[in-house]
């Protein structure tokens, strides 16, 4: 379950990176608050954090459930899969927006990949 933990942990520390620079850059591109439009660049940093926040959603249950239904080592694949998609997701679209596919995927399927073991997992122990 440690290990489970701390994946989860630094995507969150990951989540609070790109929060702060949300934050920190409307001042830079004139986006004052409430609004969530005005300058292209800020929209896909603000667009980073708030795709983030979507699949953090399911990766956190996902991540803990997997750890205690599947295995507690081999949630460390699905974890490291998920950081590294969402930092790539993060770089390609600052570059470009149509680019991010890469880093969506990633993180995305690692996410499918926890809820589908995290299905079998389960159903073998009701059954077991």
């Amino acid at each position: 379950m440690e290990y489970s933990i701390a994946i989860i942990l630094i995507a969150l520390l990951q989540f609070i990176f790109f929060t702060a620079r949300t934050g920190f850059s409307r001042g830079k591109y004139d986006v004052k608050a409430p609004k969530t439009v005005g300058n292209e660049r800020w929209e896909r940093i603000y667009r980073i954090q708030q795709n983030t926040l979507e699949q953090l959603v399911i990766f956190i249950p996902s991540m803990v459930i997997f750890s205690l239904y599947v295995s507690a080592t081999w949630v460390l694949l699905p974890g490291i899969l998920f950081i590294a998609g969402r930092h790539i997701y993060s770089r390609l679209y600052l570059q470009s927006p149509e680019n991010r596919g890469p880093g969506m995927i990633l993180s995305f399927f690692s996410n499918i990949a926890l809820v589908i073991g995290n299905l079998i997992g389960v159903s073998l122990d009701l059954l077991g």
